[in-house]
């Protein structure tokens, strides 16, 4: 599964171990986040996010 990363503070989305305070499970697809999810470090929304 492919890593995103956070372009505004470089946080790296690992589906491997998801965002589990986020409430995203391990195993979770970048895709298959909801979009009204943000970044766990700086609040940014997942449009903010590029791949690895």
């Amino acid at each position: 599964m492919q890593q995103f990363q956070c372009n505004t503070c470089g946080y790296i989305y690992d589906p491997e171990v998801g965002d589990p305070e986020g409430g995203i499970a391990p195993g979770t697809a970048f895709e298959d986040i909801p979009e009204d999810w943000v970044c766990p470090i700086c609040g940014v929304s997942k449009a903010e996010f590029s791949p690895l």
